[in-house]
């Protein structure tokens, strides 16, 4: 009866130090999440109008505040990504000239008729564009398109001849 004892005390002993391999350990979820890249940056110059200078400006101050505030730890990541992000951009911000006169450029209001029905746009900067709101960014198909015509110019757009006719433009009431 000894032996046997002693015997079944070795089996317990053995599986108590039996480790659980590492692929069923799990140390803390930081190491399955997904990396958080940088938010990426629009190629080509960040030429911005006055008002989206003033954008820029506006939303560095409300995250450094939101940082200073002290947000949980989630939170303090995003918001420290983020305010890269627009540092880089107010940094590299380029107030853009005004357009020639009679001329779509940036910064100008837009309207042209497409298939009968009249538009109006706002060419913008990347970060203030909006297309919802009609503010488009200059880099768009359509603002490319449209930017170097004149009042009763036809311009190709989207594959097709003569797609836009420009109705007016407008430099007053764009925004500046």
């Amino acid at each position: 009866m000894d032996k046997r004892n002693e015997e079944a005390e070795n089996r317990r002993s053995d599986r108590e130090d039996i480790s659980l391999s590492v692929a069923f350990r799990r140390d803390s979820d930081e190491e399955h999440k997904e990396p958080r890249f940088e938010l990426p940056i629009p190629v080509g110059p960040n030429l911005v109008t006055a008002n989206g200078l003033e954008q820029i400006r506006a939303r560095v101050a409300e995250l450094e505040a939101s940082i200073a505030a002290g947000p949980d730890e989630a939170g303090l990541a995003e918001a420290k990504r983020s305010l890269r992000y627009w540092h880089t951009r107010q940094a590299t911000a380029q107030l853009a000239p005004p357009p020639p006169e009679g001329e779509v450029g940036f910064g100008c209001r837009v309207g042209f008729r497409q298939d009968g029905a009249i538009r109006r746009i706002d060419i913008v900067g990347d970060d203030e564009a909006d297309p919802a709101a009609g503010r488009i960014s200059f880099s768009a198909p359509l603002a490319r398109a449209l930017i170097g015509a004149c009042v009763g110019d036809l311009v190709d757009f989207a594959g097709r001849a003569e797609a836009l006719e420009v109705v007016e433009i407008d430099v007053a009431h764009a925004p500046t």
